[in-house]
Order: C-alpha cells, then sequence, then structure tokens
C-alpha cells in the first residue's frame, strides 16, 4: 500500500489506516477473536495505522489493540488519545485538558497497551478550560521522555491548532470528514497545510451511510451508536440517501463498492489525507483495502463535489448536545 507522510516530523504510515473503536464501542456487541483477527490481517494488506482511545470501551479497546499487536508491534503505528473525563469507569462527555491528566493517562494506556511508546498521542477534544499551551507543553514533555513520539490534536481550529503548533510540532489533526462532513475544508484544512499538519479524518465512511447500507435510526439495536444520530432520523435519511445514491452511481460506473468510492474521494483530497475507516469484519476490511487502488476521474469526482456540496448533508453531525459543545470552534 501507499505510504504517506503526517506532519514533518518523520511519521509515515499506510494511506489508509484502521479506526479499532467500532470493535469495543458504539457498534453494537464486538466480538473479540474476529477483531484480533481483523486487526492482524490488516498488517498483512499493507495498514500500518491502527487507531484507539482510553474512551472506547472505556479502556477496553486499547487492551484488545495492544493484545492484537503484541507479536508485531514493529510493524504497526499506534495512535491513541486522552482528553475526556472516565468517572468510575464511565465516559462522560466532558474535556480534560490538564498537564497532569495527560501525562497519567498516557502511562496508563501504555500499561493497558503492552507497550513502550506511543507512536501517535492524540488530545482527544479540546478543553476549552485549560490554554492549549499548556496541554501541548505536557505532551510534549513526553515526547521527551520518549514515551510518545508525535503528538495531534482532535476537531481543533485554526486558531487553537497555530498556538499548539507553536508550542510542540504537531503531527496530525484526526476531524470528522467525508463526502457528506466537509465542514474541514472552511479553513482547517487550509491551517494544516499551512503548518506542514497530516490529517486524519475519522468517520470517513459516514458512520456506514455512505456505503449504501445504512438503516433508519430506530432500526439499529439498543446500545448503537447510530440510533441517536439525527443524519438517521425520519426527513433527515431521506434527505441523506440522495448523496448516497450519487456514490451508488460512481460506483457503479467504476465497478465498485458505494464506500470504497467514499473513500478514494476522501485520498483524492490530497497527499496529506489519511483516513481510518473502521470494520470489525475482515470483509469489510479487504474491501476498504481495494479503495486505495480505486482511481477517480476529475468527471467523478465533480459529480460527487455537485451532489454533495459543503454542508449538504441534512442533520446535526452528532445527537448529543456534550458532544456538539465539544467541538472547537
Amino acid at each position: 500500500m501507499e505510504k504517506r507522510k503526517l506532519g514533518t516530523q518523520g511519521l509515515e504510515v499506510s494511506a489508509l489506516g484502521l479506526g479499532c473503536m467500532g470493535m469495543s464501542y458504539a457498534y453494537g456487541a464486538g466480538d473479540d477473536a474476529e477483531s484480533i483477527a481483523v486487526i492482524q490481517h490488516a498488517l498483512d494488506l499493507g495498514i500500518t495505522l491502527f487507531d484507539t482511545a482510553e474512551m472506547y470501551g472505556p479502556f477496553t479497546n486499547e487492551v484488545l489493540v495492544g493484545k492484537a499487536l503484541k507479536d508485531r508491534r514493529d510493524e504497526a503505528i499506534i495512535a491513541t488519545k486522552f482528553g475526556f473525563v472516565i468517572e468510575e469507569g464511565v465516559r462522560q462527555y466532558k474535556a480534560n485538558g490538564r498537564p497532569e491528566h495527560a501525562k497519567k493517562v498516557c502511562d496508563e494506556a501504555l500499561k493497558r497497551l503492552g507497550v513502550d511508546h506511543i507512536d501517535l498521542y492524540y488530545q482527544h477534544r479540546v478543553d476549552p478550560n485549560v490554554p492549549i499551551e499548556e496541554t501541548v507543553g505536557a505532551m510534549g514533555d513526553l515526547v521527551r521522555a520518549g514515551k510518545v513520539r508525535f503528538l495531534g490534536l482532535s476537531e481543533a481550529s485554526p486558531a487553537t491548532l497555530r498556538r499548539a503548533h507553536k508550542e510542540f510540532p504537531i503531527s496530525a489533526l484526526q476531524s470528522e470528514y467525508s463526502i457528506w462532513e466537509r465542514g474541514v475544508e472552511e479553513g482547517v484544512l487550509a491551517t494544516c497545510r499551512e503548518l506542514g499538519i497530516g490529517f486524519v479524518p475519522y468517520s470517513p465512511l459516514g458512520r456506514g451511510f455512505l456505503t449504501g447500507t445504512a438503516k433508519r435510526a430506530e432500526e439499529y439495536p439498543e446500545g448503537d451508536f447510530r440510533r441517536t444520530q439525527p443524519r438517521f432520523e425520519g426527513e433527515n435519511f431521506d434527505r441523506n440517501m440522495k448523496i448516497v445514491d450519487a456514490v451508488k452511481a460512481i460506483a457503479k460506473t467504476q465497478g465498485a463498492a458505494p464506500g470504497q468510492v467514499a473513500l478514494a474521494w476522501l485520498l483524492a483530497q490530497g497527499p496529506d489525507i489519511v483516513p481510518i475507516p473502521g470494520t470489525k469484519r475482515r470483509k469489510y476490511l479487504e474491501e476498504n483495502v481495494d479503495a486505495a487502488r480505486l482511481h477517480l476521474s476529475a468527471d467523478d469526482l465533480a459529480a460527487l463535489d455537485e451532489a454533495a456540496p459543503r454542508g449538504a448533508a441534512s442533520g446535526e453531525r452528532y445527537g448529543s448536545a456534550a458532544l456538539l459543545d465539544l467541538l472547537d470552534k
């Protein structure tokens, strides 16, 4: 698989990574044995970037990823995150960017992952009550201590990126980006490129919507994150399916799956883009990997841009006001 650079500090990863969240959190019951097989098969297929976080579970996803990569640590780039409040094992949609917290979670994550360093350490959400310089300063201490190699932020605004990068070099920003969520095109991507920061889109398949297999919110089982997502509800669902129809039309001409078209569209947005689609099954992993070899023509890209311009998706990104409030403006 093609390799891409994230930032200018030396971090190089596969053009597609693997988002591991859904193996332990948000998308129904997990199957650890199959998830481990998926992670190991991803390595066989050329994927090197594996994305997890303390919040996924919480904690259990890091343990799972560490177990899967234990015997192949040198082949993998492990990314994890801190920054949410977790009280008595229950995740809270509140941010904690205090310097001592960043360091404490790092030490705990190293133990859960069973590694001596984290390759890419993200602040999961910007804490509005802690100056970003203090948080990133502590993260920089972790790099100097050899516990972390590279730093990242998630859902940070251009102004926050500039302040953070001035304090200590940021290698990657991870934020939502896909055919139906293009808000980062309003300044965030340009700032990343100006500063030399790589971009890692999460939810590149629109939480599964862009695969063409999405169901209405109420059809998902209890505990599935999509039951609460406005874009899967009522009239929003119907309007958003028009975007999927355009993706399907391109997929048909390409002899590809809709999800592959969605990933190929992202990869075509620039060589600094590294999407991290998540899956719990080897079948879909292989399908996603094949997207890295799919070439969309200029006409294909123009048709998708016309069908899904910035702001085209109907409904808020999240059903939780607390999560929306933590998107750094």
